[in-house]
């Protein structure tokens, strides 16, 4: 067990997970997400991605893989301008984005990284 690392561990998750030279965060929603655009919350999520990436002792330089959900798919280009800017350039990990209905009305956006260490 202890070579398993909790980050911001609660009752019900952790918002990240480190094991085996691997940090899996757990889908990261924008806080104050009410009325914001998906730009603003995709810019919120991805501070809150980079924050915890560095908790883990890794950055967006060692992403694995990406799951990207939105509540709306029109808003695909809106959140991928804010992402292509955050990216690192060489570094782009494999990537999936869906619509789907999130946990609650006022999301649009919830991203979920895997990186190396």
């Amino acid at each position: 067990m202890s070579d398993i690392k909790r980050i911001e561990l609660g009752a019900r998750m952790s918002q990240a997970v480190v094991h085996g030279g691997v940090a899996y965060l757990s889908g990261q929603v924008a806080l104050d997400a009410g009325g914001q655009s998906v730009t603003a919350q995709t810019t919120n999520i991805l501070g809150r991605i980079d924050a915890l990436l560095a908790a883990a002792g890794t950055d967006k330089t060692k992403l694995l893989s990406a799951s990207i959900w939105l509540s709306d798919i029109s808003t695909f280009a809106e959140m991928n301008a804010v992402w292509d800017a955050w990216v690192a350039p060489d570094c782009a990990p494999a990537r999936a984005t869906v619509e789907s209905k999130l946990a609650a009305p006022q999301f649009t956006v919830e991203i979920a990284v895997i990186a190396a260490l």
